[in-house]
């Protein structure tokens, strides 16, 4: 009997901490703000709320639309007329770069790489390499727009940047970005190949449109046309009318994320040593924009932008660090761990090869970005 009692206590506790292993950037921000609360009192005035408000509104419109499968309609459309596994891989690519800048980049991979594999299973040809391309993709496609990502959203929240002055800043990186995936598929192995996929039905156009248009509200509330609270009304009224369930479907652990992570470098920043460090360490242009590339790799773009901008008004070099620093290591954006963990999901015996073919093309690319952006830095 005593065994039994035991043996439920210990299935329980472990679904209780089950979500703790999943998310592993929430459990070490949670461990962080924990700990920095016992040494330094939290405020209040450490969280953004604007930003987690965005973000929320942000999320409940993205899963709406993601549910609707209107992307997928849309991309399938398009690859039922290719006629080369090349043109597929490129058009696969293409919608992760492109649809990244208003869905997320997390979003666009969601929704395009299971169409890859399905791609993949029904054509027999190997699309690995497709994959890490759409992860890129996606990740340098996302940092054209301030809603693209997390890490933009805040920064671009944070020191209240201007439309022309983030577009401007941004842009290059861009499209040496989709010049060099460009040079990349070009490589790619071409053969003869004819897709057939299932079109999705799309009865209702009113739901696609309406959560559109919700979107674009959102979207202007960002560049400042109008009030967040307002385009939250609009939000969550529309979900309370359209789709309440959606209200717990969305990641609550991200948003989680970002309350714990203000909370700690809210209390860290009130330590002189901490301080006088940061302050010596981030003196110019040249060490904020290293230093948001190397943190990135190792605790992810997001939390890296969060805690750096506490440190420094030069947002420019910030946010291209920390958008250029989302390539390199799997988790420098969380983004590619989505791709990766829905890769290995259907071929389990590929994990090394995969993570060694995403390091090179994302190192590679990484270098050259650096590089080139650095020089345009010193320049302008």
């Amino acid at each position: 009997m005593k065994e039994s009692v035991l043996i439920q206590e210990n299935k329980r506790l472990k679904l209780k901490f089950a979500f703790l292993k999943k998310d592993i950037v929430f459990t070490v921000s949670l461990v962080l703000a924990a700990t920095s609360c016992l040494i330094y009192p939290p405020k209040l005035q450490y969280i953004n709320f604007q930003v987690l408000v965005i973000l929320f509104s942000l999320m409940l419109t993205i899963k709406a639309l993601e549910e609707l499968r209107f992307l997928d309609k849309f991309a399938i459309a398009i690859i039922n007329k290719c006629n080369n596994s090349r043109t597929v891989s490129a058009i696969l690519i293409l919608l992760c770069f492109f649809s990244s800048m208003f869905v997320t980049n997390d979003v666009a991979l969601l929704t395009f790489v299971p169409l890859t594999l399905v791609v993949s299973r029904k054509t027999q040809m190997p699309m690995m390499e497709t994959i890490i391309f759409q992860t890129i993709a996606a990740n340098i496609g996302s940092s054209l727009t301030p809603m693209g990502n997390p890490q933009n959203l805040f920064i671009y929240s944070h020191y209240g940047i201007r439309p022309f002055p983030f577009f401007s800043t941004v842009l290059f990186m861009a499209v040496l970005g989709i010049s060099s995936l460009y040079f990349l598929i070009t490589r790619m192995q071409n053969r003869e190949l004819k897709v057939v996929l299932n079109p999705v039905p799309l009865d209702d156009w009113k739901k696609p449109v309406v959560w559109g248009l919700v979107l674009a509200i959102i979207i202007a509330s960002i560049f400042g046309v109008v009030s967040y609270q307002v385009a939250f009304v609009v939000t969550l009224m529309t979900v309370i009318i359209l789709n309440v369930k959606l209200l717990i479907k969305i990641d609550y652990l991200l948003l989680l994320t970002f309350i714990c992570f203000f909370i700690f470098i809210g209390n860290v920043s009130n330590s002189n040593t901490l301080q006088a460090f940061a302050n010596k360490s981030l003196n110019d242009t040249t060490s904020v924009y290293f230093s948001s590339i190397f943190l990135s790799q190792f605790i992810s773009n997001v939390p890296a932008s969060i805690l750096l901008a506490e440190f420094t008004t030069d947002w420019k070099p910030l946010l291209l660090g920390v958008n250029i620093g989302g390539l390199g290591t799997i988790v420098a954006s969380l983004a590619s761990v989505i791709s990766y963990k829905l890769f290995i999901q259907t071929n389990p015996t590929e994990s090394k090869k995969y993570l060694i073919k995403f390091s090179f093309y994302n190192f590679s690319i990484l270098a050259f970005l650096t590089l080139i952006q650095y020089f345009i830095l010193k320049i302008f």
